[in-house]
This record gives C-alpha cells, sequence and structure tokens, in this order.
C-alpha cells in the first residue's frame, strides 16, 4: 500500500472470528519475517484496524492514525525524510486459536507534499513563451521522480542515466528547446544545400530561434469529453418536446431503438438506430451459426411525449422457404439441426406532428437447417395518423434521399405503377431475377443475364430484350413530390421516352450476329430544391426521360463451340440530376470582360507571361528559372543601352 488508508474482504461467516493486526518486522539474521499467532489486538503502533461485519463478507479497514506532514524546523512526530514510512503488517482473522485468513501488507507511504506553511506574496514569473522557451526540459513530466528516456531530467541519477543513455528523447522533447536552425550560417551543411546559401544565410544566436512556442505553444482549453449517455430532450415542465426528422427513436430504458440496416460497406448492422421518419428496405445474410436476436418485441418505446407504448405484434408463418434461401448444402449421411428464426420483420411506426401514436410490428417465422443462407427482410415505414390507403402526407411534401420514386400509371383504371430496377441474385439470370424500387437520390447501376442460342432471330432477340427491360417502368407519370396525389393531374410529370435505334443492318445471313440490340436502359431524373420545411430541402422532380443504348450481340464460341447457348448481359442505370429551381442570373458585362483573363477558360493566358519565373512552374527548379530570368533580364537591358545613341557616341570615342 502506498496510501494511510486500504480496504480488503474477508470472504464467508465472520461469526466467532476476532480479527487483529500486528507488525512484522523482519528477523535481522534471516531476513525473514516472524510467525504470526492470534494474541494481537486491533491497533499495532500507529495502525488501526476496523472490520463491518456482513452476513457473507466482511469489511476489512487498515488506516494510518499519524500525520504524513514533512518535519518543520523543531516539530516532532512527523516525517523526517520523504519516504515516511516502511513497514510491514500482518491481518490476521483466527476462531479461537486456529488461525482462518491472512493477509500480508507492505507499506511504503511518502509524506504529504503540500505547503502549510506562511504564503509568500511574492509571484512567479511566467515568460512569454514566443520569446523564451517556457520549460528546458519538456520531457520532465513527473516531480520528484526520474523520467525514463529524459536526459535532461536533474532527479536521475547517473546510474539511471546509464540504463537508457543511448535511447534519450531528441529533438525539443528531450531538452534540445534552442535547436540550431537550417537557415543559420553557423550550420552544418545540408545534404541539399542550395546554391544562394553562403549569400543568405542569417547570423543570429541561438536565443533567437525559430522554435520557440514550437512545443508550449501557450494557449489552453478546457476538454471537452464526449459523453457516451444519450442525451434526453428534457426541460422543466415538458419533459419531451418530440423527434424531428432524422432523431433516433429512444426506448423505455433511454437507449436506442435498433432494426438491422446496411451500413456504407454494405455489410449489415445489427444495432443500427432506427431514425425519425426515414423508411427503408434492407436484406441481410445469415446462417444458423451466426444467428442472433434481435431486440426484444416487449421493449416500450418513447412516443415523443414522455409516454411510453407496446408495439403491437403479429406472428406469421412462412410458407414459401425458396424465397428467402438462397443456397442450401446437402449434408448426407448426418442428422441435420434446424430452429425456427425469425425471417422477417416490418415494422409501420403510425405518427402525427411529431410524436408517434402507435407502432405494428409483422414478424415472419420460419425454419433454418444447417448448411443454408437465410435473405432476412427488415422493413421500417412511417405513416401519417391521418393517412388513407398507406399514402405518406407529412409535413414536408418534397421526396428525400432513400425513399421510394412514386410512379403511376394514369391510363388505367388502376392507377398504381411502379418504377424498378433488377435485384440479382443466385446466378444472374433475368428469368430469376427480382425488383427493387427506384430510391430518389440514389444513382443506380443493375442487370442480369439473358440466354441467347446461336441460331436467335435478331428481331426476336430485339423484342424480347426490350419486353424485359420494359417490365422495369410499369408507368407513364412520375410523382412530382412524395405525396402526389393521382387525382391531381399536375402532381405527375410524364415519362419522356426515346425508342432505340435500329439502323436495319443486314447481317447477310450469318447466325450468332445480331447489330442494335437495345441491352442498356438509361433512366435519368432531373429534379430540383424548390424550398425548405423546417429547414430541410424541399426536393421536387422536374422531368423523367429514359433512352436505350444499342451494342452489337455476337455468339461467343466456347471450346470447340460446342455450346449452343450465349450470354447477353442486360443492364439499367438511374442518374439523378439536380438542376437550379430558378433559371441563374445573366452573366454581367464585368464578368464577361474578367472571363477574357480567366486562365481556365482562354488559352491565351496574359497574366502567366512570366509563368516561368513564379512557383507554379515546376519544369526545372526555382533558382535555375530565377538565375536564367536575371540573366535574360541582364541581356534586355544590354540590349536597350547599346541601342541609344549616347552609347554609340560613347563607343567611338
Amino acid at each position: 500500500m502506498s496510501g494511510p488508508r486500504v480496504n480488503s474482504f474477508f470472504l464467508g461467516n465472520s461469526s466467532g472470528v476476532n480479527f487483529s493486526i500486528i507488525l512484522s518486522p523482519k528477523d535481522a539474521g534471516s531476513g525473514k519475517l516472524q510467525l504470526a499467532n492470534c494474541s494481537g489486538s486491533k491497533r499495532a503502533g500507529d495502525w488501526n484496524l476496523d472490520v463491518i461485519p456482513g452476513v457473507n463478507t466482511s469489511k476489512v479497514t487498515v488506516s494510518l492514525s499519524r500525520t504524513l506532514e514533512l518535519c518543520l524546523p523543531n516539530a516532532t512526530e512527523c516525517c523526517p525524510s520523504p519516504l515516511c514510512m516502511v513497514e510491514t503488517l500482518q491481518v490476521l482473522a483466527c476462531r479461537g486459536s486456529v488461525m482462518v485468513a491472512q493477509l500480508l501488507i507492505q507499506a511504503e507511504i511518502f509524506a504529504n507534499t503540500s505547503f502549510a506553511g506562511n504564503v509568500s506574496e511574492n509571484t512567479t514569473f511566467i515568460p512569454n513563451q514566443a520569446f523564451k522557451p517556457l520549460g528546458s526540459c519538456p520531457c520532465n513530466l513527473t516531480a520528484g521522480a526520474c523520467d525514463v528516456r529524459c536526459c535532461c531530467d536533474m532527479e536521475c541519477t547517473p546510474d539511471l542515466q546509464q540504463l537508457f543513455s543511448g535511447s534519450c528523447f531528441t529533438g525539443v522533447f528531450g531538452g534540445d528547446v534552442n535547436p540550431p536552425f537550417d537557415q543559420l550560417c553557423s550550420s552544418q551543411p545540408m545534404e541539399y544545400t542550395p546554391e544562394w546559401f553562403p549569400f543568405l544565410c542569417v547570423q543570429s544566436s541561438l536565443d533567437n530561434t525559430p522554435f520557440l512556442g514550437y512545443f508550449y505553444h501557450g494557449s489552453t482549453s478546457t476538454p471537452k469529453i464526449p459523453s457516451f449517455k444519450i442525451p434526453l430532450q428534457t426541460s422543466p415542465g415538458k419533459p419531451f418536446t418530440g423527434y424531428s426528422e432524422g432523431d433516433p427513436i429512444i426506448t423505455e430504458e433511454d437507449e436506442y431503438f435498433t432494426v438491422p440496416q446496411q451500413s456504407m460497406a454494405g455489410q449489415c448492422v445489427g444495432n443500427a438506430p432506427v431514425a425519425y421518419l426515414h423508411n427503408f428496405d434492407v436484406k441481410c445474410l445469415t446462417s444458423l451459426e451466426s444467428y442472433k436476436e434481435g431486440l426484444p418485441h416487449d421493449v416500450r418505446i418513447n412516443t415523443g411525449t414522455a409516454e411510453f407504448i407496446q408495439q403491437n405484434v403479429v406472428y406469421r408463418a412462412i410458407t414459401d422457404r425458396g424465397k428467402f434461401i438462397t443456397e442450401s448444402e446437402n449434408l448426407l449421411g448426418a442428422e441435420v439441426l434446424c430452429q425456427n428464426i425469425t425471417f422477417a420483420e416490418h415494422y409501420k411506426f403510425i405518427c402525427k406532428d411529431k410524436n408517434i401514436e402507435q407502432v405494428n410490428v409483422t414478424v415472419f417465422l420460419g425454419s433454418l437447417c444447417d448448411g443454408e443462407i437465410l435473405t432476412q427482410r427488415f422493413t421500417v415505414e412511417f405513416l401519417s395518423l391521418n393517412s388513407t390507403n398507406g399514402e405518406e402526407l407529412f409535413e414536408n411534401p418534397g421526396y428525400q434521399v432513400g425513399k421510394p420514386v412514386r410512379a403511376a400509371n394514369l391510363n388505367a383504371s388502376d392507377p398504381l405503377g411502379s418504377l424498378n430496377i433488377w435485384q440479382p441474385a443466385g446466378t444472374g439470370l433475368c428469368a430469376s431475377a427480382a425488383y427493387r424500387p427506384v430510391l430518389f437520390g440514389v444513382d443506380s447501376y443493375s442487370g442480369c443475364i439473358l440466354e441467347v442460342a446461336i441460331n436467335e432471330d435478331c428481331s426476336l432477340l430485339r423484342g424480347n430484350v426490350t419486353e424485359k427491360l420494359n417490365a422495369l417502368i410499369q408507368a407513364t407519370h412520375i410523382g412530382k413530390r412524395d405525396n402526389s396525389s393521382y387525382s391531381e393531374i399536375n402532381d405527375w410529370v410524364e415519362i419522356i421516352r426515346l425508342d432505340p435505334f435500329s439502323s436495319n443492318v443486314s447481317t447477310g445471313g450469318l447466325k450468332g450476329i445480331c447489330p442494335d440490340i437495345p441491352a442498356n436502359l438509361n433512366i435519368r431524373i432531373i429534379f430540383a430544391k424548390v424550398g425548405a420545411v423546417q429547414g430541410i430541402p424541399q426536393q421536387q422532380i422536374l422531368a423523367v426521360q429514359i433512352s436505350y443504348s444499342t451494342v452489337l450481340w455476337q455468339f461467343q464460341c466456347g471450346l470447340g463451340c460446342k455450346n449452343t447457348l450465349s450470354f447477353l448481359p442486360i443492364t439499367a442505370s438511374v442518374q439523378f440530376i439536380e438542376v437550379p429551381a430558378q433559371p441563374p442570373p445573366p452573366v454581367t458585362r464585368y464578368q464577361k470582360i474578367y472571363a477574357e483573363f480567366d486562365c481556365n477558360q482562354n488559352e491565351v493566358c496574359w497574366p502567366q507571361l512570366l509563368y516561368p519565373l513564379t512557383r507554379f512552374y515546376t519544369g526545372e527548379p526555382y533558382s535555375q528559372c530565377l538565375a536564367k530570368g536575371l540573366f535574360l533580364a541582364f541581356l534586355v537591358l544590354l540590349a536597350a543601352i547599346m541601342s541609344n545613341p549616347w552609347f554609340s557616341k560613347l563607343w567611338n570615342r
């Protein structure tokens, strides 16, 4: 122990047990501790023993009763040296004359170095760190002790310095607070010494060095330690002000309400917080070995007004496991372990203003066996309390990044439409590829593989590919806003379709070659920020264009050309283009004139007439450029002098 008090615990029933403390001096001959017995008391020298009994645990405290102040002149009962006492103690627990427990304590206690005398009114002068180093030994960080590898520490004895004499700290931290700088005339020549060094060096004392203030910069600031506790939006009289868009949803235990989501790296994170008004639909791969249960469904959720609601959970059984199982290994001759787990979870948050009114959860359960890969699905959807038919009617009618783009087929009796891209799985064939909706603000690129025979008719191939691509766009109009109504034609923009180009080039009866195959679908969506609601930008779609890119398909012949099928990859890309909501102001006459001198827009740039003499030119060393420039200026000056008439008269004389 190194302090005046130490605590320990006696485990077991302490009834009938006597505790005592004794000093155990070492034997002068053998150096061993003397044998202890049970005849001690609860006080030994300057040490006291206190015991607080318990049921199965007793707290044992050993404390020092003397002062630890350094001795002043003519003072007693104090510490004559900084190392105040070195003693060995034994704490014994005896039941009668039988010792049941023993604790050995080695006490090395230093004197209290706090000053207790009269305080002098002389203030300590701290020099300005910009002109004089504050400390001559920055690595001396521990008062009254030797710092390892700090060779300028005066508290290190020669014996200690020999242990690390070859590994001392260098530079400013090691005590070289005024090192000679490179520009000093008395410095040793550097490896790459510039040509002008002997003529333009600095003659100065080391007291005026550029390293002043390099280590101790002089500024102090209060450290701000981040708190890991979730900050509650509480205030007296109003315990909770409600959720804003993007705020994490809080549970009754002041923790985040989490649902598995995809990270930036594409992997699934099981403890990702759910953000208010942020919908998502993710799929995560897992196996029976790596499966982990999520947050329990009996957790109560904070509504936003310091009230808590229970989740309404409905459990259903999976009937078609083939939609979720993407890979299966045949385990023959072994007992297959199966377990009933969660296949999918669908959350619907019913909201009103900034509060959550209701949470409905649908959980799909199924059996997963060893060797099978499961594609779990998790969806979160926020709906307004005043919505009808599942439409979202939030305060911000504009699109938010990550929400599905609304599509409609206004020419049909059922106006519900879709705008999708492929989400291949397994083999990647178009026949088994699934769809996923186009998300606003997210540029996407996906595709699938179409099997084509060697004797495929080119016209039929073009029609088949076009049919596959058009199946992604089951709509005639796209909603301008996220709350576009099917009954308002002005809430929608018509999709501009550009038919694929066909050159009607004949292949001359050749098999396995088809030109102008519309294998690429390009979806361009133009949007703009037309305002803001509560500081959140309101984004609106202005136009949608669909075009096709054609390719030349040629049958790929394998080894021996025995295969009769080839593959044609077809793709779909989505690009979001932001434009200003209002036309930009016309360029002024001043801007037009200034553009003539813009070196980034014109081939002729007059400001760079002397470019080789500037620091931006890196074709050769700056010193050579400067020397050549001065020599050129000398020649120009010499030519100007020699062309003067008085020079010729002087020359003739």
